[in-house]
């Protein structure tokens, strides 16, 4: 199945406590709400993208199982390169939410940095043909740059969403990304990235200026719900102005 955007990334469970502030160093503090749900950069940028009515797929291990690649299926997503590792923890996030929409995440890894070169270049061909092609750090680098270099042997969009931040990370990135796209902190940056790669690949028209408009308005809309993927909006949940081929920029 052809997709027009391929995402390489993490697939991550997470855990979500709600608490009236974040707690200091050292402090222990009674939260109001515990939440368990699907995560991860790379998923959660897919799952934007296909909310919104683009054709996508995932590519990324997980050790979940059936219940994380259901989830991913349900929203319509390619599932053909996600592969399930035995042996290793999950990917976790572990993420604390405060009254005023502050947050704290700490990820740990565990299946995603199985994620090879190998697994990447089984999957060459999907990339080669995809519009829009994204990856983050979530995943090991050298993965990351192993797309980067097959996606620039096509003619899509190459999208590095530099995230987690990363000290010092190989100049290989910079000359083959095609956008670099950088989080000031954590809050909408999946929404975001998933909107900026649904607008490149399905309404290519567009000025930048006029996706980058929209996407933004896409991640208001999602931080104000709950959650991470259930906090993404369907295509009917927003505006059809948001969906119109011609610019409000004149």
């Amino acid at each position: 199945m052809n997709s027009k955007i391929v995402v390489i990334g993490s697939c991550n469970i997470d855990l979500q406590c709600f608490t009236s502030r974040l707690p200091r160093p050292g402090e222990t503090l009674h939260g109001s709400l515990f939440r368990k749900g699907f995560g991860g950069k790379g998923a959660n940028q897919c799952v934007a993208a296909a909310k919104l009515g683009a054709s996508t797929a995932m590519l990324g291990d997980d050790s979940f199982g059936q219940d994380f690649l259901e989830a991913l299926k349900s929203n319509k997503i390619n599932t053909d390169f996600v592969h399930i590792t035995n042996g290793i923890s999950s990917g976790m996030a572990q993420i604390t939410v405060s009254d005023n929409g502050e947050n704290t995440i700490v990820i740990v890894a565990g299946a995603n940095n199985k994620l090879s070169v190998s697994d990447i270049q089984q999957a060459s061909e999907i990339i080669k043909i995809a519009s829009v092609v994204v990856v983050q750090f979530e995943t090991p680098i050298e993965t990351t740059i192993e797309a980067l270099k097959i996606t620039k042997k096509g003619k899509g969009i190459a999208i590095t969403n530099a995230a987690p931040a990363t000290a010092n990370p190989d100049p290989l990135v910079f000359n083959l990304s095609d956008m670099f796209c950088v989080n000031e902190s954590e809050g909408a940056g999946d929404m975001f990235v998933g909107s900026l790669a649904f607008y490149l690949a399905c309404y290519p028209e567009l000025p930048m200026k006029e996706i980058v408009k929209r996407s933004c308005e896409m991640a208001t809309v999602s931080v104000q719900k709950h959650g991470t993927q259930t906090s993404f909006p369907t295509k009917d949940d927003l505006p059809a102005e948001l969906f119109m081929k011609c610019s409000s920029f004149k």
